[in-house]
């Protein structure tokens, strides 16, 4: 296939990445075997697109047809929008709530492509299809690669697979529920926080990260009884920048006091020295 037209990035030795000349950074990753960044990216593949069975089951017993649910693996594909959308649905929420707390949670694949698509430089012709594969797991897996080669086997291998397997598992869950008969009987209604809550906790590693998301659960659960059902998701959104609007104050608390300081020190010694 034909590169774009575009100049092409340097690359460093066994064509490593890289926006300039080869650093030691990049000379330090060496290539990766094809069959390791294939079984990487199967392993990612198979355990989350396991999960689409619960998205199918949820989505059944918000009362989906079974055509509208697989509708919605088949063009949506994002995993956490999904969850929300039917959530909302099951919960009693207006549809167009629902659909716009689906819409911001998606919106994050749009930044994440932003970067793919520097890294993958993929033909033109190919970009559509690929950006329906630009989610959390695929970019999990492509980023690290040291490689183009690697990184656009990552990509295709963690996509197809997820794909595949998530709208296969889909169409087993809404099956299933249609068996089972009545879903909340059963306690499936927590399926979809659950599997959202067992996707998001490894990714809060940072005490940021941790505390925005405390913040988040405790303004959803405040606003939980006062507020339509899928607007308090939509609000605590603004758990975010309020945590970064209190961290960039601590920080320029000692700073700027440092600076006082300093600047007070500065002027003593040329009080002395005149």
């Amino acid at each position: 296939m034909a590169e774009q037209t575009a100049p092409p990035e340097s690359t460093g030795p066994a064509g490593a990445i890289s926006a300039g000349p080869p650093g030691p950074a990049a000379e330090a990753r060496p290539d990766k075997p094809d069959a390791a960044v294939v079984r990487d990216a199967l392993g990612v593949g198979i355990a989350v697109g396991l999960s689409g069975f619960a998205f199918g089951v949820t989505s059944a017993g918000s009362g989906l047809s079974l055509l509208q649910t697989c509708v919605l693996s088949l063009l949506v594909f994002t995993g956490a929008s999904q969850f929300a959308l039917v959530g909302a649905l099951a919960a009693g929420g207006n549809p167009y709530t629902a659909a716009a707390g689906a819409f911001f949670l998606g919106v994050r694949n749009a930044f994440y492509g932003l970067r793919l698509s520097q890294l993958l430089a993929l033909p033109r012709a190919v970009r559509p299809f690929a950006a329906h594969w630009v989610i959390d797991e695929t970019t999990a897996v492509t980023l690290p690669q040291p490689t183009r080669r690697a990184a656009r086997i990552g990509f295709t291998v963690t996509g197809l697979t997820l794909y595949v397997l998530w709208n296969l598992t889909t169409l087993v869950g809404a099956l299933g529920a249609e068996a089972l008969g009545d879903t909340d009987a059963w306690g499936l209604d927590a399926a979809s926080p659950a599997v959202f809550l067992a996707l998001l906790a490894p990714m809060l590693k940072s005490t940021t990260e941790r505390v925005t998301a405390g913040l988040a659960v405790l303004l959803a659960l405040t606003l939980l009884p006062v507020l339509p059902a899928g607007v308090p998701v939509l609000l605590s959104a603004l758990a975010a920048p309020v945590v970064l609007f209190l961290m960039g104050r601590t920080k320029r608390g000692p700073n700027a006091g440092n600076a006082v300081d300093g600047s007070a020190t500065q002027r003593k010694k040329g009080e002395r020295r005149s």
